[in-house]
């Protein structure tokens, strides 16, 4: 500001020797320093708009990432929690499997220990029941046998014993049995006894009652054996009862044992597998986190480095807002302080002369040149001003610099109301095209993210048709591999058996044939004929055998490779319908945000259109352009300026005739 003055006085005094009064100059060079302040201000605006302008992209671009990242956060935290609890669960249930199976185990070994125990019981007390039961059956057809004899001493002591005991004494004693089995007997009778005795309170017959029943002896040992054999039978049958409930209960253990390395197979996939996912999500989270930390940092950044921006121009403009108030201040005060100071330091002969007609003439030619009406009566007044004023240099002067005074001050309306017009249309044009951008943005996602999700789902139908396909194709190799199977299974053993007869019958042939002793005249031409077309058949089974058995393992091989080749493919894509259908639910749920942001954008061009629609209703030129106008206030002024120059010169003139008279009165 102090260079700007300093400059202004260089000029006013320079005005002097080039005979243009210093006030004049000063409020010319006054006018130019505000030009020159509101063109710097309006290049200052440009610059923070088009700085403005790039903050709002940069952000707007910011937050769209910074709000992606969050989403995608939040699902790949739900992924982690998801599969936390699902390896969580998988692990309890792999805990409860190993313990069941574990149980089921022991009761296993458990039960096998108990039935192995049961059976070598059985068997032991089985084997002396058949022994007792032979025993009796022998005993008892000894004494049938003896009885039937019709003398002997040893039967006469069987008929006089009067027990059981005496009897197999004297059986002993005539060596009809032995005393091994007479030993086995008595200890039955005496172990029955035991059992007679110990039920007796039940009223049960006491042991002397066997010595008599049934028809004597025999009876008492036929009783016996229907008593063993009911018991060997009872015996059988309770082992063959706990046989068939130790089956039953081994079976049940050993299913359940089954199913449940089953589960525990299928749990410790799941667990693997959602320990992978969760792997995955946790790594997709930490790179995610920390671009959503860098975004928001650099959107902090951003922010503060586009507010400080702010702040500075709002100073800039201030300052320059109060640099145009003091230089209009200045330009009043000089304007309405030094008119009467100048009159009397730079004021010339006020005589009517041809300078008045030339300036009069000169503002009319001007008005008719600019086709102005301000003109034309200020053309008028000085004419008038120029007949009856008694100063009508002075009073044309004034009116002249009136007239500059007020075009420059309409100029200057004109020219602010236009830097208005142009700052806001263009912030406001330029925010409609952001927001058009804006919404052209999302709708090219929009219309994107839909034909991607459309294209998703369109493979995965595709897919899942394949996967159909596939396991339709699987299913027709099993049968066919099923049918092969059998009919190889069938047909080898067949082709084998052939292939050994006609071995053997080629050996029998050929050992025959090959003997010299024959008894007569043996067929040996029609045998070598049978023989060479045996050995071709055999040559034909064992080439048919080699093949078959050649052509079931390539078959097997090849379904095995397949099967595998297919179970591969299955796997693959299972998880591409796994992952694209993922994907497609993430482009609709993104196609729906990026609608309603769209739609939230939408409003708000609508209310910036609204804002440019009140806009141009105020600042769009109708009838004159700005710049026809400013060219006409600018020719005006000059004109106007070139009129007080005339009046400037013949001031001049007139000053020069004074001193010229003044010396020549003086010379005389």
């Amino acid at each position: 500001m102090k260079m700007n003055l300093a400059f202004a006085f260089l000029v006013v005094a320079r005005g002097f020797a080039e005979q243009v009064t210093p006030i004049e100059q000063v409020l010319t060079m006054i006018t130019d320093l505000q030009a020159k302040v509101i063109s710097e201000g309006e290049e200052s605006h440009k610059v923070f708009a088009e700085f403005s302008e790039w903050c709002e992209d940069e952000a707007r671009e910011l937050g769209f990432s910074i709000k992606t990242a969050k989403g995608e956060v939040e699902g790949l935290e739900a992924t982690i929690a998801k599969e936390s609890a699902s390896i969580e669960e998988f692990n309890t249930k792999i805990e409860d499997i190993a313990a069941e199976l574990s149980l089921d185990e022991a009761d296993l070994k458990a039960a096998s220990e108990i039935r192995a125990k049961e059976q070598a019981d059985f068997a032991a007390e089985e084997s002396e029941l058949v022994e007792v039961i032979d025993t009796l059956k022998r005993a008892t057809a000894i004494l049938e046998r003896e009885m039937a004899k019709s003398a002997g001493a040893s039967m006469l002591q069987l008929k006089g014993a009067g027990a059981l005991t005496q009897a197999l004494t004297a059986m002993v004693q005539a060596s009809l049995i032995s005393s091994s089995d007479a030993g086995r007997l008595t200890g039955l009778l005496q172990q029955m006894q035991q059992s007679t005795d110990d039920g007796a309170d039940s009223g049960a017959p006491a042991a002397a009652v066997y010595q008599g029943q049934s028809g004597g002896i025999i009876g008492v040992l036929q009783d016996l054996l229907e008593k063993a054999e009911a018991q060997l039978d009872g015996l059988r049958k309770a082992e063959t009862s706990s046989l068939q409930n130790y089956q039953v209960l081994a079976q049940n253990l050993k299913d359940e044992i089954r199913n449940g390395n089953a589960d525990l197979e299928e749990a410790k996939k799941g667990l693997a597998a959602s320990s992978s996912a969760k792997a995955e999500a946790e790594g997709d989270l930490a790179a995610t986190s920390a671009d959503l930390a860098s975004d928001e940092s650099t959107k902090a950044t951003l922010h503060s480095d586009c507010m400080e921006k702010a702040e500075t121009f709002e100073a800039e403009q201030k300052s320059r807002g109060e640099e145009l108030k003091a230089i209009a201040e200045a330009k009043r005060i000089i304007q309405e302080t030094t008119s009467g100071a100048a009159s009397q330091t730079y004021s010339f002969l006020q005589l009517r002369s041809s300078s008045d007609v030339a300036a009069v003439r000169f503002v009319q030619s001007l008005a008719q040149k600019q086709n102005s009406t301000a003109l034309a009566q200020l053309a008028m007044q000085m004419a008038s001003a120029a007949r009856v004023s008694a100063d009508p240099f002075a009073k044309i002067k004034a009116l002249i610099a009136d007239m500059i005074d007020k075009l420059e001050a309409e100029a200057a309306a004109d020219a602010e109301h236009k830097a208005f017009c142009d700052k806001e249309l263009g912030e406001n044009e330029a925010k409609e095209a952001d927001k058009v951008a804006e919404i052209e943005k999302l709708t090219t996602k929009v219309d994107q993210w839909t034909a991607r999700s459309a294209q998703l789902k369109g493979e995965i139908a595709t897919l899942e048709k394949e996967l159909a396909a596939l396991a339709k194709s699987q299913q027709t190799m099993d049968k066919i591999r099923e049918d092969e199977k059998s009919l190889y299974d069938k047909s080898r053993p067949e082709l084998e058996k052939g292939l050994e007869g006609v071995k053997m019958a080629l050996k029998v042939l050929r050992e025959y044939y090959s003997k010299d002793d024959k008894a007569h005249s043996a067929a040996d031409g029609a045998s070598s004929g049978i023989i060479g077309l045996l050995e071709v058949i055999e040559s034909d089974f064992s080439k048919n055998l080699a093949e078959m058995i050649s052509t079931e393992e390539a078959a097997a091989s090849e379904y095995e490779e397949q099967s595998k080749q297919n179970a591969v493919d299955k796997t693959n894509k299972e998880q591409d319908v796994k992952y694209k259908t993922q994907e497609a639910n993430t482009r609709d749920k993104e196609t729906a945000e990026a609608k309603a942001d769209r739609e939230g954008v939408q409003k708000e061009l609508d209310a910036v259109q609204a804002v440019l629609k009140s806009l141009h209703a105020q600042c769009d030129e109708t009838v004159t352009p700005y710049a026809e106008l400013k060219r006409r206030r600018e020719a005006e002024i000059a004109g106007l300026k070139q009129a007080l120059e005339i009046l400037e010169g013949e001031a001049v003139l007139l000053q020069r005739a004074r001193r010229l008279r003044a010396v020549r009165r003086h010379a005389a």
